[in-house]
């Protein structure tokens, strides 16, 4: 919603700039999706290591 508005203010200041924006955003987004991919696989990986490393502290004090 906030950037719904700033684009809104955007539009009203200066309309080609919000026009640009408007088409550039969802190349932009595409671009940047593959990073956003790798962070998710990044973060599991870290989650499967720390599991991994917290369980034998786990097993000795019982917890699931």
């Amino acid at each position: 919603m906030g950037t719904f508005i700033l684009w809104l203010i955007l539009a009203i200041l200066c309309w080609p700039l919000a026009l640009a924006v408007l088409v550039l955003y969802p190349l932009i987004w595409l671009v940047l999706l593959p990073f956003k991919l790798l962070g998710i696989a990044v973060d599991g990986v870290f989650g499967i290591i720390e599991a991994l490393l917290k369980l034998p502290s786990r097993i000795i004090n019982g917890q699931r």
